[in-house]
């Protein structure tokens, strides 16, 4: 799970670095959460994804799985939130 985990945190990355829109780095991300659907860590990111393509709802669905309260702030605030707890450690 290390490996996927670390996959995760390199893609959100990516996302952020494309300042939250859907396009090829959105997809990828949301990729990797689907396959992992049911892992909280996983589900996280797809809430987040969700966020970013304003879909309230379905993000609501996912907080809801990952055991999160709904994030309302800034996408960047919560994903560094998100690094700082599942950045795997060296």
């Amino acid at each position: 799970m290390k490996d996927e985990l670390a996959a995760l945190v390199d893609r959100l990355g990516d996302l952020a670095a494309a300042g939250f829109t859907v396009g090829p780095e959105w997809e990828t991300v949301h990729t990797i959460c689907q396959a992992h659907e049911g892992e909280p860590v996983f589900d996280w990111g797809h809430a987040l994804c969700h966020r970013v393509e304003g879909d309230d709802a379905n993000a609501g669905y996912w907080y809801r799985r990952a055991g999160k309260p709904v994030a309302r702030g800034p996408l960047e605030d919560e994903w560094q939130a998100m690094k700082a707890q599942i950045s795997p450690q060296a």
